[in-house]
């Protein structure tokens, strides 16, 4: 038998997710599936995400891959190129990219290819990560606008508080005021700014995180919000015991009874993706009932409280993250966000869609 532990996504909670994503506007969708789809599987995501305008990514090889696989809508490269020898493949493949540096812009100066090219222009508004600064905005759209390779160019930012109670008003307006001179799309939204700025919203919005079913507010929940979870991990109780007043579990037994209590092992560690600084009280679900875990998480294993959860034996199910338990709450937990816990999962752990 294999191992208990799996990983189990939901396409249908998907297809919801970006049905409240429409909802929320009548911009096109550009969906994020960076990071493997965050860690739900590239293909089988962007597959099930044929009713957005678009989708983004990072990596060259990974947009060729969809492209082979039959994929047709825009395809955006969120970093842009890395060397001069990317640009072919982009046009070949007919991808989109940002171009956030003079020394892109530089590389695409060499490329002869007439209009070849969907450039996406990375401003930066205030995050102060990538992108032109706003005084090199009106040189750089010169050069671009009469660039012989380039044939339509997007305008876009990216917020740093549109989740947090900052907001997003002075980047917005920063934005605003620099590209209102121009006629071409814009593209501002994450999943915050989608769902609480509509403002924002502009020709293009980029939601990620919600795509996937989790909240990207730390005070509302993604039920609240209409989201289903896509991923669910989930495992097995493979070991019960009951220990005595005093007695410690696990490694440098960072928990201490101060009861007799019963306790389960969990098929599940940080070697399949589960954060090893997941302190005791990090929440699960046992068939369905709320536990909570007990000690250092360990490679492989975990402990559960199984106290109060009367009917769990050996091969009880635990829900990890995922439906009845968002990945969110136990993020949080973990002090942690539902991205990170997300992209963590490990290939050893199986996938079923």
């Amino acid at each position: 038998m294999p191992r208990p532990i799996q990983a189990h996504i939901d396409l249908s909670a998907l297809k919801n997710n970006l049905r409240v994503a429409r909802r929320h506007t009548s911009s096109r969708i550009m969906a994020v599936i960076k990071a493997n789809a965050y860690g739900h599987g590239l293909l089988r995501i962007a597959g099930a995400l044929e009713d957005a305008e678009g989708i983004a990514l990072l990596d060259i090889q990974d947009a060729i891959k969809l492209r082979d696989a039959g994929n047709r809508q825009t395809i955006l490269l969120l970093e842009g190129f890395f060397a001069a020898e990317d640009l072919p493949l982009i046009a070949e493949y007919d991808l989109a990219t940002v171009i956030h540096s003079s020394r892109q812009l530089d590389w695409l100066d060499a490329y002869p290819r007439k209009n070849a090219l969907q450039v996406w222009l990375k401003i930066n508004s205030g995050m102060n990560r990538l992108g032109f600064m706003p005084q090199e905005i009106p040189a750089v759209m010169e050069r671009l606008k009469s660039h012989r390779a380039v044939r339509e160019v997007t305008l876009m930012t990216h917020f740093s508080h549109a989740d947090e109670a900052a907001g997003v008003s002075s980047q917005l307006e920063a934005f605003s005021g620099l590209t209102s001179v121009y006629r071409a799309p814009r593209s501002m939204a994450n999943s915050a700014a989608l769902l609480r700025y509509p403002s924002t919203h502009g020709e293009w919005v980029r939601p990620g995180i919600m795509l996937y079913g989790a909240s990207p507010f730390a005070d509302v929940s993604a039920q609240q919000l209409g989201l289903q979870a896509v991923m669910t991990l989930s495992s097995e109780i493979i070991s019960v015991r009951e220990i005595r007043a005093g007695e410690h579990i696990g490694y440098a037994g960072l928990f201490r009874a101060e009861r007799s209590m019963r306790i389960g092992t969990v098929a599940c560690g940080y070697a399949d993706g589960y954060p090893r600084h997941a302190p005791t009280g990090t929440p699960v679900l046992v068939n369905g009932q709320r536990a909570q875990t007990l000690g250092r998480v360990s490679m492989d294993m975990l402990g559960v409280d199984l106290s109060d959860v009367k009917d769990a034996q050996i091969g009880s199910r635990v829900t990890l993250w995922g439906e009845g338990m968002p990945v969110e709450e136990v993020a949080r937990a973990a002090g942690t966000i539902s991205y990170e816990l997300l992209c963590a999962l490990t290939a050893r752990v199986p996938v079923r869609y």
